[in-house]
């Protein structure tokens, strides 16, 4: 099971290096297009989970969507609500909101932190709140099948991470939504690289 306390802690103290860092240009990029698929199909609202200092919500938010934003942890939530956003603290095993609330979901390099044990419950509380239709845009770093604590990670604690292969995770996805859209983009020489779908509620 994640383990929620470390996680939280490991992104509280994070969160100051992260409020003034500046998004790179494939994920301004990646927000964009997503942005586009809202506006074109009339989405009105939408829920960023692991919104982080809050950047990609404001920036919805300055693009004419209602938008709430959470995340685990309190650092980072404090940032949300200083940039005027509409924040709370939750994790997204327990999504505190009803069935059928949102238009849109933004999930941004916070649910490969599940263990892959734990997504099909964490995929489908998603999907409860999500109106017929709604779209989910759900990215992460991947490109082979892996899991655990990452040793040479620069936070402290230490955190999980899941990866995935592009067959696995377009069948993980596949299982709870219709693939509207899929795509990798390379990261640096070493690294794994990003993985974007854009899913919709049947």
């Amino acid at each position: 099971m994640l383990n929620k306390i470390n996680l939280a802690k490991s992104y509280d103290i994070d969160s100051h290096r992260r409020v003034n860092a500046k998004p790179a240009e494939w994920k301004v990029i990646e927000r964009g297009n997503f942005l586009n698929k809202l506006l074109s199909s009339d989405k009105k609202n939408l829920l960023e989970i692991g919104a982080g200092t809050g950047i990609d919500s404001l920036y919805f938010k300055e693009n004419g969507i209602e938008v709430t934003s959470i995340d685990l942890s309190t650092e980072m939530v404090l940032y949300c609500k200083e940039r005027g956003l509409q924040a709370y603290v939750m994790d997204f095993y327990n999504l505190d909101f009803a069935d059928s609330t949102f238009d849109a979901v933004y999930a941004l390099n916070c649910l490969l932190h599940v263990p892959k044990s734990e997504i099909d419950d964490v995929l489908l509380g998603i999907k409860r709140i999500m109106k017929p239709n709604a779209l989910f845009y759900m990215g992460l770093y991947g490109g082979k099948d892996s899991e655990g604590i990452w040793d040479n990670d620069w936070c402290d604690p230490k955190r999980f991470f899941a990866s995935y292969s592009d067959n696995s995770i377009r069948a993980v996805a596949g299982k709870h939504f219709k693939e509207i859209s899929f795509n990798t983009i390379p990261l640096k020489d070493g690294q794994p690289y990003f993985q974007s779908l854009t899913l919709q509620k049947q």
